[in-house]
């Protein structure tokens, strides 16, 4: 019959299904990962290959009057050259995988374990790269995260000529929200809004807009969010980030489908600027179905003033 229902109809439907459950719990527990600019291409590459993501230029107006004429500009796109040098995966089995079509929820206690695993490692990588922001002199120390540190790296930003237009980012330890959320000015009710809004003493966050379910509000001038993966360094001092969109660059591409014939059954769950692989196969040593979702990217610095490494305890 045309309509048969065969074993590999049913694999590509647990692949793709597995598939579609993945993005929506990596993409959720990204901090920096939705924050950065994202650079993805559904186009296959292999780890180690290098990638070129266009800077735009700067340009400059020129006044036209009495008599003045058009000045003609040759503005040349900068490059910032990124290593796909981090191929990340989990792997799991499911002994009878037939029965991921049939509850969600099992599904789910597979799966969301797995995906937490790719996106720390993304927020790790990200975040580690407070090292490459040599522009800025690192500000702060070891001591409390206070509110001349906000004042100072919102200054930084603009005196690097930032746009106004473009919006600043600061994710900090959870030490340093926390001491920003005991600062009176910005804890009590009557300071933060008009009234009838949350304070940030009942919700535990600052008011303003969130970001994929994680909490996040804009003080002087800067959306500050919460991430566990902030690094350090003498196992005390918190290297924070306050930075613009472009500062950094998370780039994705494409991992290749299996050789067919050797059993492997792989499905792309792509959106938003993020992709990842989902590969089907049979594990003879546990006679059950092994799942792996992976990831191929890099992260690099684009534009090395747009960020400050703010240190704090």
């Amino acid at each position: 019959m045309a309509n048969e229902i065969t074993s590999v109809n049913i694999a590509q439907a647990i692949a793709k299904f597995v598939a579609a459950r993945a993005l929506e719990p990596l993409v959720g527990n990204l901090v920096m990962g939705n924050l950065v600019n994202r650079d993805f291409d559904p186009v296959m590459v292999a780890g180690g290959d290098t990638v070129n993501v266009s800077i735009p230029p700067v340009m400059s107006a020129n006044n036209l009057m009495e008599a003045g004429t058009v000045t003609n500009q040759n503005p040349s796109l900068g490059n910032a050259q990124i290593v796909l040098n981090q191929h990340v995966e989990a792997t799991f089995n499911i002994p009878d995988a037939t029965k991921v079509l049939a509850s969600v929820d099992l599904l789910d206690a597979y799966m969301r374990p797995a995906i937490i695993a790719i996106a720390t490692r993304i927020e790790n990588d990200l975040l580690s790269c407070y090292t490459l922001f040599t522009a800025n002199a690192a500000l702060g120390g070891a001591s409390t995260f206070d509110e001349a540190r906000m004042d100072a790296a919102e200054t930084a930003l603009a005196n690097s000529l930032v746009p106004q237009g473009d919006p600043r980012y600061g994710v900090v330890g959870t030490s340093a929200y926390s001491a920003i959320r005991q600062l009176p000015r910005f804890s009590e009710f009557q300071m933060l809004g008009p009234s009838g809004q949350p304070s940030p003493i009942q919700t535990g966050a600052f008011p303003g807009g969130s970001l994929q379910g994680t909490a996040g509000g804009m003080l002087k001038g800067i959306n500050w969010y919460r991430s566990q993966y902030v690094q350090t360094t003498t196992t005390t001092t918190y290297h924070n980030l306050v930075f613009a969109r472009n500062a950094l660059a998370l780039v994705i591409r494409r991992l290749p489908q299996p050789l067919p014939g050797t059993g492997a059954i792989a499905e792309y769950a792509e959106m938003g600027n993020f992709g990842v692989r989902v590969v089907m196969s049979y594990a003879p040593g546990t006679l059950a179905q092994q799942f792996t979702v992976d990831c191929l990217y890099g992260v690099g610095v684009l534009r090395n003033n747009h960020g400050v490494d703010v240190q704090s305890l």
